[in-house]
């Protein structure tokens, strides 16, 4: 099980976009996940006439490493850790370090 997943809320704890939040849209693999308006770079896209692209400078999201982001926890209004817990029905689950909330039911 994943500390972050697709679809949690996180905000960039280092680098440039240090401090912005933003939805995980994808998990690339162990060490990155790519999240929305975060580490964005421009990249200069040659026009494709037969598939509709016009070309120009476009904004591409890149990957982030996972060492860079953490879950954002909205009761304590910033980045927390994440640990696991097994609940009584057997099942295992993420949950912020700082106050034992289950982050995912």
């Amino acid at each position: 099980m994943r500390k972050i997943k697709k679809g949690d809320d996180v905000i960039v704890i280092a680098g440039k976009d240090k401090g912005k939040r933003g939805t995980v849209l994808r998990v690339v693999d162990d060490a990155r996940v790519v999240v929305e308006n975060i580490n964005l770079v421009r990249k200069h896209q040659k026009a494709r006439p037969q598939v509709g692209d016009p070309g120009g400078i476009v904004d591409k999201v890149m990957p982030i490493q996972v060492s860079n982001v953490a879950l954002y926890n909205p009761r304590k209004g910033g980045a927390d850790r994440v640990g696991f817990k097994f609940l009584a029905d057997g099942r295992k689950v993420r949950v912020f370090k700082s106050d034992g909330e289950v982050v995912d039911l």
